[in-house]
């Protein structure tokens, strides 16, 4: 069984949540993040325009986590872009 759009950026939203609340995760958080976002965009079943734009910047987040020396501190930086991409996903819902 495959998951909706509308599932896979529950997960996505989830998943950006933790990050943003607990200031941590894990390399394989950062890998799924990536995977979602490539597969909601290769959807192409969004039409929220500020949705649209952030995904790349959300994949970017998660290939950067990827490789990060210091993840924790990868996702402290990251706070405020956080925060607006879980906004902007709730609006989606």
């Amino acid at each position: 069984m495959s998951l909706t759009v509308q599932d896979q950026l529950r997960v996505l939203q989830d998943l950006l949540s933790e990050h943003c609340e607990e200031c941590c995760g894990r390399i394989s958080e950062c890998q799924q993040i990536k995977r979602i976002v490539q597969s909601v965009m290769a959807n192409e079943s969004i039409d929220n325009e500020e949705l649209l734009q952030l995904l790349p910047e959300i994949y970017n987040y998660g290939r950067q986590g990827e490789i990060a020396q210091n993840l924790d501190e990868h996702i402290t930086t990251n706070q405020e872009n956080l925060q607006n991409w879980v906004h902007t996903i709730q609006l989606t819902d």
